[in-house]
């Protein structure tokens, strides 16, 4: 973290700051109780809901809030960002009516029917991933596990080469997690995508293949092809997203257990549980947390917004309202009305969600498969993302049996 630390996050809201990196939840909790709309100078001008009404109400209302840059940074809102409706990196970034367009060239490759298809792919390279773990005692769950699975499924929708597996990571932490450096050296670190994006579609436009990025260089638009700004937001979407959303997703899960063998016996005795298991993960700990800029000045539920203020959207604070939520500080496996927004709210509810869903039930499956009891290794530290995508880093954990 560069920025200076935080010493109330109701006035001075800082989602890089230590405290919220390590735990946001006792944070989310304070601040739904004595300020439920928190504020900071920083990043520009800054107002983070903590509760699900307010959370719900800013993702539905596309005419006083823009999606057309969403992630939180440094450089005044708008600075680096396309006009709307495209926005950065459609359709994330895009606001109706052209956001539909966009999300609409999207679906096919996100519907059910082709993400079963990729369930076999999915499962031998979890597997893979396993056998080469060996017998040791003490593993790393993310770096020999989770964060290599969707960074597999990206690379084989995409066309690209999976051994340029850590150029993706390295895409993720400057995009996503790197968002307190100066402007001007994050402008910079950005150049490695941008060539590596650019590249990979002047490939494809002299050799096309069956896949996404060729996909998508011959989709339309009312009879025109998509701009190469368009394909390229789309496809740094793609990786970007794809890849540490479920990374991250995954990863927690396996933290969860790693702390709570009643529920890790639980899903090895009842593997039918693991649905709705999942469905408790994604609630309880919800990735992702989107951001939004405000259109004109105007006041939103006392507070007074200016425009290009960001909004930092968050998903897991409304995930843990006890208004939304019976119970919503507790992990409950078999929780059976789980109406969460971890894939968004709104139109914006994220495309993957099919994807992810399969992901992170094979990936969790052949993990528990291979080791049905394992515990935190604490002897050295767990470390989580920073930013706007929240998930274990760094995750040693003692394998207690395995089959």
């Amino acid at each position: 973290m560069l920025n200076p630390p935080v010493e109330d996050f109701a006035t001075d809201f800082d989602h890089t700051d230590e405290a919220w990196v390590a735990d946001p939840y006792p944070i989310m909790e304070d601040l739904r109780e004595r300020c439920p709309i928190a504020h900071s100078d920083r990043y520009g001008g800054l107002w983070a809901p903590m509760t699900y009404e307010a959370v719900s109400a800013i993702a539905n209302d596309t005419e006083n809030f823009t999606s057309r840059t969403v992630v939180i940074h440094n450089g005044r809102p708008g600075e680096d960002a396309l006009p709307a409706p495209i926005g950065v990196a459609p359709p994330i970034t895009s606001d109706p009516p052209f956001h539909e367009v966009a999300r609409r060239i999207l679906l096919p490759a996100f519907a059910p029917r082709p993400i079963n298809a990729l369930e076999d792919f999915t499962r031998e390279l979890c597997r893979r991933l396993l056998d080469e773990m060996g017998d040791a005692d003490v593993v790393d769950a993310s770096v020999q596990y989770t964060e290599h699975i969707p960074v597999g499924l990206i690379a084989k929708m995409l066309g690209l080469p999976p051994e340029d597996g850590d150029l993706f990571r390295s895409f993720v932490s400057i995009i996503i997690e790197a968002v307190d450096l100066p402007t001007e050296q994050r402008i910079a670190a950005f150049a490695p995508v941008e060539e590596y994006v650019v590249a990979v579609i002047q490939q494809r436009r002299a050799a096309p293949g069956d896949d996404l990025v060729s996909y998508l260089l011959d989709a339309e638009i009312a009879g025109n092809k998509l701009s190469d700004q368009h394909v390229f937001g789309t496809i740094v979407l793609l990786i970007v997203a794809g890849i540490d959303t479920t990374w991250s997703a995954i990863g927690s899960s396996i933290w969860h257990l790693a702390q709570n063998p009643d529920d890790l016996a639980r899903l090895v005795a009842h593997p039918e549980l693991l649905p709705s298991a999942v469905e408790e993960f994604l609630r309880a700990y919800a990735p992702v947390s989107m951001a939004r800029l405000v259109t004109e000045d105007f006041e939103f539920q006392g507070c007074p917004m200016k425009k290009d203020d960001w909004i930092f959207l968050s998903f897991p604070a409304a995930n843990r309202d006890p208004k939304a939520f019976d119970n919503a500080d507790e992990v409950l496996i078999d929780r059976e009305i789980n109406r969460h927004s971890a894939f968004g709210l709104g139109i914006h509810r994220c495309l993957g969600s099919n994807l992810a869903r399969m992901e992170m039930t094979i990936a969790l499956e052949e993990w528990i498969a291979r080791f049905p009891r394992f515990e935190l290794d604490r002897s050295e530290p767990t470390t989580f993302s920073q930013g706007q995508v929240r998930g274990p880093r760094r995750l040693p954990v003692r394998i207690l049996e395995r089959n």
